[in-house]
Formats: C-alpha cells, structure tokens, sequence
C-alpha cells in the first residue's frame, strides 16, 4: 500500500524535471557568492520554493491534459497519475492549491528579508505558470511553451536568487543565467520531441511539430551547443571565475542526446534521451555551481 501511493507521489512531482528548479537556485547562489557571504534562510527558502513551484507547474499541466484528453495510459514517461493510478483530478488540483499556498508562504518570508519587488516577480510567475497549462489558449499549447520556460525557469530564478542574496543585480548575473535557461528550455524541447505524435493527436502546436522532428533534434543540438559557447563568453566578457567552465565535463552526455533521439526505436529510448537531456542540465549547473565556490 505505502509503495503503492510513494510510486504515485514520484509520479506525480515528476522528479527528473525538479532539476529545472533546483539548477537556477543553485547558480544564482553561486554567483551572490563570488561578492557576498551565504544567507542560509534565503537559500534554503528559495530551493524549497522552487522546487514547489515546479511541482505545482507539473500538476496544474497533468490536470488540464486531463481535461482537455490529452493523456491517456499509452503516454511515455512518468507522468500520468490520474489516468495510470486512477487518482481523482479534485485531489491533484487540491495538491497542487497545497503546495502553491506553501510555496507562497516561503516567498512571503523571501519577500520579507529581502524587498517586496520580490514578490511581484514571485506573482508574475505563478501568473505565467497558470497560462502555461490553463486558459483558452495555453502557452504549452504553442512552439513557445520552450522559450517561456527557459526565461522564467532560468534568468528569472537565478537573478531572484541572486538578488535575495546581494540586494542588487548586475549585468554579469544577467549574461551568466543566459546558458542555464537555454538549457531549461531544452528539457521541455526535449519532453515534446518525446511525445510529438502524441501531442500530434491533442491538438497541440508544439515547436517540434511545428519544425518537424528532425529539426526538432537539430534545435535541441544547436541549444545545447549555445550554452556551452556562451558559458565562454561569460568567463571572458562578464569576468566569472574561470572555474565555472567545469561545467565542460558534461559535454560527452549531451553530445550523445540528439543522436539517441534520431536512433530511438522504442519509447524507451525516448524516453532514456529526455532524462540525458535532464542529467545535462543538472550536471552543467552543479558544476558550474561547484566552480563558482571553488573560484570564490
């Protein structure tokens, strides 16, 4: 029985996509380090928020594929709780009502130890997370679900975080969050690259169906290739610690994510290229995260 509802609770908050959350607080922090100490409240505040957020994100999403038809027990990947498990739609918009509540009260908290301008960026956010996945025309619905993620996942958490740590924002903060939002987006290119035809089938206009799957890949590739180039031009022309290009180990796992998507020949293998994809951008973050304390 605890197995049973501890597989659904995995399924539900979709762990493999909280490395979108976890990678910009992260970052962020680490850049605040390189001019002040560490406030452990905020940070601690801020992780939690964001992986919150995430969560909620990824209820709201599963709720209104729910009610739209979209999901269906043959999707691959690990969402899908209300139609695999069974678990009433009220009780997953409950959940998600719970977490956002919580995740508000953090921010509350965030807001009350640093400025109040936080919390209107705090709401802007929540603002765009509900048109992602609701409303007559949802963002994920669009070839701009990748670019909206990436800018609100990426430099908007990572330059929040940044501020709630050193009360200011600077132009390297800004140019330096850049390659982690890239690659944010590419986790959702690389999500709809895996469900296209089932995407094909609901209705939706995502930037693989709209480019084709092959270019699809081919964005996906360029993608990753920019962050890397720009991670570069960061060191170079925003003066980051050069400690931060050991975010170059994981090189090797995305290079070989564009081809596992063009060889895959089972939903198991998308499936094995969306979590490279993920482990990319985890890899790079903590990294370049380790970097920036190392070159403190």
């Amino acid at each position: 029985m605890y197995s049973q509802w501890i597989r659904i609770g995995w399924r539900l908050l979709r762990p493999p996509t909280l490395t979108a959350s976890i990678t910009p607080v992260l970052v962020g922090t680490g850049l605040a380090l390189q001019t002040h100490a560490l406030r452990v409240g905020p940070f601690i505040a801020m992780l939690i928020a964001s992986m919150l957020i995430q969560a909620a994100a990824n209820m709201l999403n599963e709720y209104y594929d729910f009610r739209r038809g979209l999901d269906n027990k043959e999707m691959v990947g690990i969402a899908g709780t209300i139609v695999r498990d069974q678990v009433r739609p009220s009780i997953v918009l409950l959940i998600t009502i719970i977490t956002l509540l919580i995740s508000l009260l953090l921010g509350i908290y965030i807001a009350a130890t640093s400025s109040w301008w936080v919390a209107l960026a705090g709401v802007l956010s929540m603002s765009f997370l509900y048109l992602y996945s609701a409303g007559p025309h949802p963002i994920s619905y669009t070839p701009f679900g990748e670019m909206t993620s990436g800018i609100l996942m990426g430099p908007v958490i990572i330059l929040i975080t940044y501020f709630i740590q050193t009360s200011t924002l600077t132009a390297s903060a800004v140019v330096a969050s850049i390659p982690i939002g890239l690659l944010i987006g590419n986790i959702l290119l690389a999500n709809n690259i895996r469900d296209i035809e089932h995407d094909h089938v609901g209705g939706r206009r995502t930037l693989p169906i709209v480019l084709g799957r092959t270019g699809g890949i081919r964005v996906l590739g360029a993608v990753f290739a920019a962050a890397f180039a720009i991670l570069i031009l960061v060191v170079i022309f925003a003066r980051v610690t050069p400690w931060a290009l050991l975010a170059f180990l994981v090189v090797p796992v995305a290079a070989g994510v564009p081809r596992k998507f063009l060889t895959a020949q089972s939903s198991d293998d998308l499936q094995d290229a969306f979590k490279r994809t993920s482990a990319t951008l985890i890899g790079f973050g903590f990294l370049m995260f380790i970097g920036l304390v190392i070159g403190r």
